[in-house]
């Protein structure tokens, strides 16, 4: 009794860990989801504004706040953004790859096979 006791709670334990490793990863991949998005964004306005005269208006949200500017002033902080994202992007993949690296140790190590993903 004593023995099947520990037992399930060593199950219950795996079954936390495994859920916890899940909720990660899903975590992760929202948030890569989301910066890919923007990234998209970002590459559709610079597509679009790049044709353009400089000296052209056009209206950039910062802070909540729609501000006018020139196009020659909008590009390089659109082309930094854009950049930035692009380097979030991709150390959130390398986290995602690791996370599920790590993920698949501890399933070898505690012998963890999985009935329903």
């Amino acid at each position: 009794m004593a023995q099947s006791q520990v037992s399930a709670k060593k199950q219950q334990e795996l079954q936390q860990q495994y859920t916890n490793y899940k909720n990660s990863l899903q975590q992760l991949a929202d948030r890569i989801g989301n910066v890919e998005q923007e990234t998209e964004e970002h590459k559709l306005v610079l597509e679009t504004l790049k044709p353009l005269p400089g000296e052209r208006k056009c209206f950039r949200m910062i802070n909540g706040v729609l501000v006018e500017r020139t196009v020659k002033d909008v590009l390089p902080a659109l082309q930094i953004n854009s950049d930035g994202l692009k380097r979030v992007l991709d150390e959130l993949v390398k986290q995602y790859k690791r996370q599920q690296e790590d993920m698949e140790k501890w399933k070898k190590k505690n012998n963890v096979q999985v009935v329903q993903q």
